[in-house]
């Protein structure tokens, strides 16, 4: 679980920058929205997700870490995307961005859960 978080959270990692080239080159920054979201729930959150579960083999055996992870990484391209096209003026995919990001939301607080369940308490 843990390699497949990495890796993934490497790929969103080079998205986020290339973005953020692509808007400082352009000097266009409409999608900084989106810059930070690919940063944020992409590189950072996936890579931590990993590490954690790295750190925490067992939280990454549930079935909680098997639904967060697909949740996470079916919803995460959707969001960026309608949220990118909403931002370049496609405001009717509005209500789209906020189900999405509700899924999203969703994925991880199963994560919350599975933690709180399998990470056993410091004395």
């Amino acid at each position: 679980m843990s390699t497949r978080w990495l890796r993934i959270a490497a790929v969103y990692f080079v998205v986020a920058i290339s973005l953020g080239l692509y808007m400082g080159m352009t000097e266009k920054f409409t999608q900084v929205p989106v810059h930070a979201h690919l940063n944020l729930l992409g590189w950072v959150s996936m890579a931590l997700f990993g590490l954690i579960y790295q750190a925490f083999p067992a939280a990454g055996q549930t079935k909680l870490a098997k639904w967060h992870f697909w949740i996470h990484n079916l919803t995460v391209p959707v969001f960026m995307a309608a949220l990118f096209l909403m931002l370049a003026g496609n405001a009717a995919l509005g209500p789209v961005v906020g189900i999405i990001a509700t899924v999203t939301l969703f994925g991880i607080v199963l994560f919350a859960i599975n933690l709180w369940r399998t990470i056993p308490a410091s004395n």
